[in-house]
């Protein structure tokens, strides 16, 4: 069973923390896949209507241990990224970056969420029970810097 870090609160995020961001992004995607985002990425991503940076944050050391991005546009949102350090995974800081986007995203009455995650990726567990289903499938999306293709399975949930 999964520990829950009860030290670990989410607060609203901002440019100012893209180098705990960046640290998250690169120890939890590596380059294994080509999921990772750039820094420049997100510093570009950041500022545009609809757009929310959340962050998790340690409450002991005030370390940034997980973040989500996510962006509205009318009445549905994405989750455009999901990451935690992995000396911190399954302890429910994935999950509660989860339910404080699904949470929001009801709050501001929006219909359905959705996302893209990498197929094989054990994160999908999480989102399943979340209450995702799968509605497609992204043939050869992720490009691994080896010449892999993986395919990205589109997961949506009803609000």
């Amino acid at each position: 069973m999964a520990t829950v870090e009860s030290d670990v609160r989410i607060n609203e995020g901002t440019s100012a923390d893209l180098d705990a961001v960046m640290t998250v992004m690169e120890a939890a995607f590596g380059r294994t896949y080509g999921e990772a985002w750039t820094r420049s990425q997100l510093a570009g991503i950041l500022p545009m209507t609809g757009v929310s940076l959340s962050v998790a944050c340690d409450m002991r050391d005030h370390q940034i241990v997980g973040f989500a991005l996510d962006r509205r546009v009318a009445d549905e949102a994405e989750l455009l990224l999901l990451a935690v350090l992995p000396e911190r995974h399954r302890r429910g800081v994935g999950r509660n970056l989860l339910e404080d986007f699904l949470a929001r995203s009801r709050n501001c009455g929006l219909s359905k969420v959705h996302l893209e995650v990498r197929d094989g990726n054990p994160a999908t567990v999480m989102y399943r029970q979340g209450g995702f289903e799968a509605v497609g499938r992204r043939r050869n999306y992720y490009h691994s810097p080896g010449g892999e293709r993986h395919d990205a399975i589109t997961l949506a949930l009803q609000l």
